[in-house]
């Protein structure tokens, strides 16, 4: 599973990549990094960004 792409349709959804560091009270750079990495690592951030996009926390975040 790509989560990267999955990220990018958060981000998307959320209104772009200025829009989506904005509403996650983080920089554009943590945005690019998210969707580079293909995770959002910190589990706070990655729960607010799946409520924020409507969408499941395993779509942000891979199970460990």
């Amino acid at each position: 599973m790509d989560f990267s792409n999955k990220i990018m349709r958060a981000t998307n959804r959320l209104g772009g990549i200025t829009k989506t560091a904005n509403l996650m009270e983080c920089s554009g750079t943590t945005i690019h990094n998210w969707i580079r990495q293909g995770e959002v690592k910190n589990l706070d951030k990655a729960k607010k960004l799946a409520a924020l996009a409507g969408m499941e926390l395993q779509d942000i975040r891979p199970c460990r």
